[in-house]
């Protein structure tokens, strides 16, 4: 139960203000179609999650647990660092109009997380807590709960929003699991 709440309220505070939540705003404004748009969403998280997560197992059984608990804790740290940072959206990122809207954001959404700190988090939490199901789970729900609202509510919701009180708490979150993992806390109950 603990990867599902972690997983998911990370990600949720890690992707306010991230690009493909600037990319949900994007693609509500231009469809004005909210369910194709979220259906796109929550398709293109779960396939790039599940990859992810995949990934993450893969590397528990590829590399010992200690080196893994120094890369993890590392990794941690790294996103504290890089959820400061903030995102700029490139108007490309919106490109595929030709394949509707369902197909649009299903394209936009898997292409703008390759690599983003949402997928490289999901890589090390799947890893820190052998857990593929409920992180997967719980960082597509993450995300549908930073999105949904956006392509609903749209700029609404941006212009209320405190996108760097949140990003300095999605940043002291990483930074306690970082140092938690580094510390080796959680080992003595299996994860």
């Amino acid at each position: 139960m603990e990867s599902l709440l972690v997983s998911t309220g990370i990600v949720a505070l890690a992707e306010i203000g991230d690009k493909t939540q600037l990319l949900a705003f994007i693609l509500a404004a231009k469809f004005r179609r909210p369910l194709p748009i979220c259906l796109g969403i929550l398709a293109a998280t779960i396939a790039n999650h599940a990859f992810a997560g995949a990934v993450g197992a893969w590397l528990t059984r590829m590399i010992t647990p200690e080196t893994l608990r120094w890369i993890l804790g590392i990794s941690f740290l790294a996103m504290a660092a890089w959820t400061l940072i903030p995102d700029k959206f490139d108007e490309k990122d919106a490109k595929f109009a030709r394949f509707g809207v369902f197909g649009t954001t299903l394209l936009a959404f898997f292409l703008a997380e390759m690599g983003d700190k949402t997928q490289v988090a999901t890589v090390a939490l799947a890893a820190r807590y052998h857990a593929f199901y409920t992180v997967v789970a719980g960082t597509t729900l993450g995300m549908m709960i930073a999105n949904v609202p956006a392509v609903l509510l749209g700029d609404r919701v941006a212009e209320r929003m405190p996108v760097a009180l949140v990003h300095r708490i999605a940043a002291g979150i990483f930074a306690v699991l970082g140092v938690a993992t580094l510390m080796g806390v959680g080992e003595a109950f299996g994860f």
